[in-house]
């Protein structure tokens, strides 16, 4: 028996999908449970117009499974894909279907760029590391890495010289990220160092930028402390997942475990808002203590 091709599969889906939302009604998808009526009438159905509005983690998959309570309790307590069953070897239809849309909001927010309203709203000027491109940018992490000559210039004209602290904007690897987690983090955390009394130089937005682009930032700036916000990696779980890369004066050759980080910061993980007050408290005792990374106990 032939296998489809993945090309072949998602032609299928669009098509079906397609169809579905010609309809004058939703579809109804069926959730079963142990001794439900044969009757179509009794069964239970859940309507609704977009994949991604369907939770995973709210229904058991698996027929009939010997204790339906423990798996629903082990569902409740992890974002991870269980409980999802099988018709055959294959997936059921709604768990795939929701895969394949994740799947696809993970490319997004890889490929993506960060709109240029969002910067001008949350008021970044823009600089670039030497990356050309995305490809590029994909395929040559070690270019995210510096800033390019246009880009040290427009900060030496833009931003203060040795501030206490800089914050730094960096698109890494989920453009997501950065805009849905952004707007609450950084009023939290620049209100929380105002309270503080640190004095924190003008924000900017880095493209095409790593983690160690900090680095190259503080060559030129000299700050005492560095935050950079970064977008992670996405996964099936979430693609709006930021960090948070605290350094005590990051120069060249800065190793990371010099690094102090606060990662997981997205709506189901650690609230922005939240981070923001916390990474505040942190940027002060790194200030205080002259160190951060392995380097001192926070």
């Amino acid at each position: 028996m032939a296998l489809f091709k993945d090309e072949q599969i998602e032609d299928i889906v669009q098509k079906v999908m397609a169809r579905l939302n010609n309809k004058d009604t939703v579809p109804k998808v069926k959730q079963h449970t142990p001794g439900e009526s044969n009757n179509p009438d009794d069964n239970k159905t859940i309507e609704f117009t977009d994949i991604t509005e369907y939770s995973l983690f709210e229904e058991t998959f698996i027929k009939d499974p010997i204790d339906r309570d423990y798996i629903s309790r082990l569902k409740r307590l992890t974002p991870a894909r269980i409980g999802l069953g099988r018709t055959g070897p294959r997936y059921l239809t709604i768990p795939w279907l929701r895969f394949k849309a994740d799947h696809a909001s993970a490319m997004d927010a890889v490929f993506s760029d960060v709109s240029k309203e969002f910067l001008d709203k949350m008021d970044l000027f823009t600089v670039k590391t030497v990356v050309r491109d995305k490809d590029e940018y994909l395929t040559r992490p070690d270019l995210g890495k510096v800033l390019s000559e246009e880009a040290k210039e427009e900060i030496r004209k833009q931003c203060q010289l040795k501030p206490q602290v800089q914050i730094i904007v960096v698109d890494g690897l989920s453009t997501k990220a950065i805009e849905a987690n952004v707007p609450d983090f950084l009023p939290a955390l620049l209100e929380g160092l105002k309270a503080q009394n640190m004095e924190v130089g003008k924000p900017f937005f880095i493209k095409f930028g790593r983690v160690p682009v900090m680095d190259d930032v503080n060559e030129v700036i000299q700050a005492d402390v560095v935050v950079e916000l970064v977008g992670e990696r996405p996964g099936l779980g979430t693609a709006t997942s930021m960090s948070a890369y605290l350094c005590w004066q990051p120069r060249r050759g800065t190793v990371e475990s010099d690094r102090t980080v606060v990662s997981n910061i997205h709506e189901s993980g650690m609230p922005p808002i939240e981070a923001g007050a916390h990474v505040a408290s942190l940027v002060k005792k790194i200030y205080d203590k002259k160190g951060s990374g392995i380097n001192v106990s926070l």
